[in-house]
Order: C-alpha cells, then structure tokens, then sequence
C-alpha cells in the first residue's frame, strides 16, 4: 500500500481543479459499483483520498487569494495584498 501513494502524488499535484474532481467523480463511481475487486478498490480510495486532499488544498489556496481582497471604506474592492502579508 505504501508503494503507491508516491507514485499517485506527483500525478495529482499536476493536475487542474477541474481535472482533479472529474477523476475523484470516477473514483467514487467505480467504487459504488461495487465491481472492483477489493485490492483494486483499496488502491482506487487511496488514489481519491490523494485527489480529495488536492481539490481541497486548491479549494483553500482560492479562498486565500479572495481573502486577500483589500476593501475600501465604502466596501467595495480597491486592490489586493500579497498572501504572506500579515495583518498589523
């Protein structure tokens, strides 16, 4: 099992949002079918666990950039500020 969580990261670091929840969309297909056998389906969890954890670090990394947005004093969006600068 430890052997193929090195082999899927790389893979899924390198794809797109979208692409990465079209392929964890067909993760839970073919285990809901329930006609995979069960090392094959260990193997295609772990996989969508990795694709999970991925869209959602994608999600995250988003809502960072938009709370980022700098207000002006009317509300409305006057600019952006860089992620790492800290609120003072």
């Amino acid at each position: 099992m430890a052997e193929t969580a090195p082999e899927v990261a790389p893979d899924v670091m390198a794809l797109s949002f979208e692409d990465a929840l079209r392929a964890l969309e067909d993760v839970v297909r073919k285990l809901e079918s329930g006609e995979v056998p069960l090392d094959d389906s260990i193997a295609l969890y772990e996989r969508g666990e990795a694709l999970r954890k991925h869209c959602q670090a994608r999600l995250d990394a988003a809502q960072a950039r938009i709370d980022q947005i700098v207000k002006a004093p009317d509300g409305a969006a006057a600019g952006t500020r860089p992620f790492d600068e800290q609120d003072r």
